[in-house]
């Protein structure tokens, strides 16, 4: 099973450069970093980067993360994975650029 991270291209890059991701905005005030199963990607793309014209989707193994990850329901509904520490490009596994949100696919 691979989970999933959207970024922005900025954070993208600000990642790559540091080589781990401390959480955009959205997951320094929620606590955790935010990813998504392969089945939620799309939605969560449209949903919360409905307006961006450039998306980095990262394919992230959940077994590099071990308990510091975990599925938890959402506000919005469903089951969603959160990791509750910085996410490291150890766990990287694939790096997908889209054109917008509604080209999102995995």
């Amino acid at each position: 099973m691979t989970i999933y991270k959207i970024l922005l291209p900025a954070e993208w890059d600000a990642f790559e450069a540091a080589g781990v991701f401390e959480g955009s905005p959205l997951d320094r005030r929620d606590g955790f970093v935010h990813l998504s199963g392969a089945g939620q990607v799309a939605g969560t793309a449209v949903r919360y980067f409905g307006d961006e014209p450039d998306l980095v989707v990262l394919a992230v193994d959940p077994e590099a993360l071990g308990d510091r990850l975990r599925w938890e329901e959402s506000t919005s509904g469903g089951t969603f994975p959160h990791l509750y520490a910085p996410l490291p490009m150890s766990a990287v596994l694939a790096v997908h650029r889209f054109a917008g949100a509604g080209a999102v696919s995995v």
